[in-house]
């Protein structure tokens, strides 16, 4: 985990300055300690110093909207795996002292030595554990204040117990809700879209967050569902064949627990999952952060284009890594120790020569048989791999004659080499492991002596990988040439082609299904959109 997304934990009490310039700016979680221990509800509210009979007497007869799930004692967001009812909050505390009632004697229970058998039904049902108790209830998100939908606060009472902590300043503040479970609960991974401070009255709670950046992993629900802020992987009981990436979700993630009186900073856009203790008492704060603030509506299309650039960029980067193109682009093929050249030098040259070829002069003033052996190589191999693209069958002594007729040759398969999936290519993997300016000589050598193996190369062999390789090394050329002998090269290099259009046509349209393909997968990972799934059910 990288030092800047670490969460923090200050003991001190922090200034409104502070916590916007150390916290809040810097988009990262923050534990601050001891931020609710001066409320009235930190030392009314709590359940097992008589708190409940407080809250029965304040609120009791208001109606709340209660959270009723089979799948408790995890509750999902989406809406078909829960149910909101309405509930007397007095009939949900009776449901807590109930619950509290039931510990107490099991507990006596427990430690009782001389329970005996005779004892009577009653006696007996006191010691049952709490299945009695057919559903659990969490009370998520009620409402103590709501800027935008006043008809619908429903405590608002309580917020004469509770203090808008310092740290917030005069944000203007969306909403206040209450958090409070009878017992043990886990809410389903998921964001907010605004910030928000969670403050422990009573109780404890245990978050686990992760990132904005970890969303691949999580596979968030697709964007135009009623959850899109939930993650589809159920944490408690992954599913790896279907959801593959989650595997890597402990790497990214990062744990906190809050006793009574903390507080937990959670930017928006942090995906967290909370656990909560019996009878733990929460209060959250919510408010928009300064960057949605400040996005006028207006420029939504074109955040939404940078933003989807930047993600598709970065894919690709990742898509190559996977296929063994890390950053380090060492030659493969540099000589030995003794500076001799190894084997396939020597058959490189050997072909070179079994072709009849003449000692054609370069426009750089060098000749073929002088290339270095590194380049060489890496001749020798493209030319073997568009030969045997062309006809596999044909004897290599024929190779200029296959070449020259590579149109008559039926197009299928260099239409299934462009349209491939993204996987192990010997092409681009040539490409990416030679330096630029090796790269650069062995396609001067081929417009020079095989013009019609260079314009198979490109119209023909080379894959969508292969196309963005082959561009990104132009650009590694591009830096370390003056701008007269990169025009050179370029005039050499598609002098090659009888149509240079259709060479530059070629290449870009093969960069481009590149990143079509690191689109998709981008719309998959962040969105939740699987444009084209070719294993149902695996993401």
């Amino acid at each position: 985990m990288e030092d800047c997304i670490k969460i923090r934990r200050y003991e001190e009490v922090l200034t409104s300055n502070d916590f916007e310039s150390l916290i809040e700016a810097q988009n990262v979680p923050a534990v601050l300690c001891g931020c609710t221990k001066n409320w009235t509800a930190f030392s009314l509210w709590n359940p097992r110093n008589d708190g409940l009979n407080y809250l029965q007497d304040r609120v009791g007869s208001s109606v709340v909207e209660a959270m009723i799930s089979s799948s408790a004692p995890v509750f999902y967001g989406d809406l078909g795996s829960h149910q909101r009812v309405p509930l007397p909050f007095s009939t949900f505390l009776d449901l807590c002292k109930k619950r509290m009632h039931m510990q107490t004697q099991q507990q006596q229970h427990l430690d009782n030595d001389h329970c005996v058998a005779s004892q009577t039904d009653s006696s007996q049902h006191d010691c049952l554990s709490f299945e009695d108790i057919p559903e659990q209830i969490y009370l998520a998100q009620v409402p103590i204040m709501n800027s935008n939908r006043q008809e619908k606060v429903q405590l608002e009472t309580l917020r004469e117990d509770i203090q808008t902590p310092p740290i917030l300043g005069a944000k203007d503040l969306s909403s206040i809700n209450l958090w409070m479970n009878n017992a043990q609960s886990r809410s389903s991974t998921h964001y907010d879209p605004h910030h928000n401070l969670l403050c422990i009255v009573s109780g404890r709670k245990q978050v686990v967050l992760w990132p904005p950046s970890a969303s691949s992993s999580l596979y968030p629900m697709p964007i135009y569902g009623e959850a899109s802020n939930h993650s589809s992987v159920a944490l408690e009981n992954p599913d790896y064949s279907i959801y593959p990436r989650a595997e890597d979700l402990m790497e990214f993630g990062q744990k906190v627990v809050l006793e009574a009186g903390d507080a937990l900073f959670i930017p928006e856009g942090w995906f967290h999952q909370v656990d909560s203790d019996d009878f733990t008492i929460a209060i959250n704060f919510w408010w928009r952060s300064n960057t949605m603030s400040c996005m006028m509506e207006h420029m939504d299309a074109y955040y939404l284009r940078r933003i989807l650039r930047r993600l598709i960029d970065k894919e690709m980067d990742q898509q190559l890594l996977k296929l063994g193109m890390g950053k380090t682009r060492m030659c493969a093929n540099a000589l030995p120790k003794n500076g001799r050249a190894n084997h396939a030098d020597e058959n490189c040259s050997q072909m070179l020569k079994g072709m009849d070829l003449k000692e054609k002069r370069l426009k750089e003033g060098n000749t073929l048989l002088e290339l270095e052996p590194a380049a060489v190589q890496v001749l020798h191999e493209l030319v073997s791999l568009v030969h045997n693209s062309v006809s596999a069958s044909q004897d290599q002594q024929s190779l200029s004659t296959s070449i020259n007729d590579y149109d008559l040759i039926g197009s299928d398969k260099y239409e299934k080499i462009a349209t491939s999936e993204l996987k192990d290519d010997p092409v681009a993997k040539i490409l990416w492991n030679v330096k630029p300016q090796t790269l650069q000589n062995v396609f001067l050598a081929m417009a020079n002596n095989f013009p019609r193996t260079l314009e198979a190369l490109v119209l023909h062999v080379l894959s969508p990988v292969g196309a963005e390789v082959l561009t990104r090394k132009f650009d590694e050329m591009d830096e370390l040439t003056i701008e007269e002998d990169r025009n050179r090269f370029y005039e050499v290099f598609y002098s090659a082609f009888d149509d240079q259009s259709a060479a530059m046509n070629s290449i870009l349209k093969g960069k481009e299904l590149f990143t079509q393909q690191a689109f998709k997968n981008v719309l998959d990972k962040f969105v939740g959109v699987n444009l084209e799934c070719s294993k149902p059910g695996v993401r």
